[in-house]
């Protein structure tokens, strides 16, 4: 169609953008019934106090397996039975303390080189979660007994009451206190008590120790 002067010419309209049909269209021309909302999905109050309830449950079940896992109670550490074995596997008496108070708690026991020495070590945690252990060695060299006493220094002797004279020694700062005693007869085991327990403690200790049976007949205690 054409225009005279001085009229407009008309437009045609845009094209319209197709409808999509709602859910419950769809379901009517497919001859299927609309569903509802879901119950769950209409985010009430209530269904928001139930979700938080199951997540507060699973969180306070998680952390109680949690702490009792970390809370498990490490495995006894077996000190006269490996003291036994070791005894008689080299035919010398390692010690091992017998009837320490309650509180008292083995903490560690090996039997390995030590600056060339072969080294029975029987290590305990005292009432107030200091350390004193036990470390044995047959005609170690002076450097093995360096190590053992961390450097220490003389510091004064002390009698037990068994009859032991045991030399006192002081690593610097005074952490590390130790007690020495060199045995009477060559091949015998030189003991030392150490740790960061008092001197209470480590003499406590000493004059609690016991000698393994070797299996030897006629031994004599080290």
């Amino acid at each position: 169609m054409s225009s005279t002067p001085g009229e407009h010419a008309e437009s045609a309209p845009p094209p319209q953008r197709p409808v999509e049909p709602s859910p419950a269209e769809l379901a009517a021309q497919q001859g299927v019934p609309a569903r509802g909302a879901s119950h769950y999905a209409k985010g009430t109050a209530a269904n928001m106090a139930r979700s938080m309830i199951v997540i507060v449950a699973i969180v306070i079940a998680l952390y109680l397996v949690a702490g009792r896992t970390n809370g498990t109670v490490p495995d006894t550490v077996e000190v006269v039975g490996t003291a036994q074995h070791h005894a008689q596997q080299s035919g010398h008496p390692f010690a091992y303390p017998e009837d320490l108070p309650e509180g008292w708690t083995p903490s560690s026991v090996r039997y390995a080189s030590s600056e060339g020495a072969m080294t029975w070590q029987a290590g305990y945690t005292t009432p107030d979660d200091e350390y004193v252990s036990v470390k044995q060695a047959a005609d170690p060299e002076e450097e093995w007994l360096g190590v053992q006493t961390h450097g220490g220094a003389p510091a004064g002797e002390l009698r037990t009451d068994d009859g032991g004279e045991w030399a006192k020694r002081v690593a610097d700062g005074g952490g590390q206190r130790s007690l020495v005693l060199e045995p009477r007869e060559r091949g015998g085991l030189t003991t030392v008590v150490t740790g960061s327990g008092s001197w209470g403690q480590l003499e406590e200790f000493a004059e609690r120790l016991v000698p393994a049976s070797t299996g030897a007949k006629g031994e004599s205690p080290a």
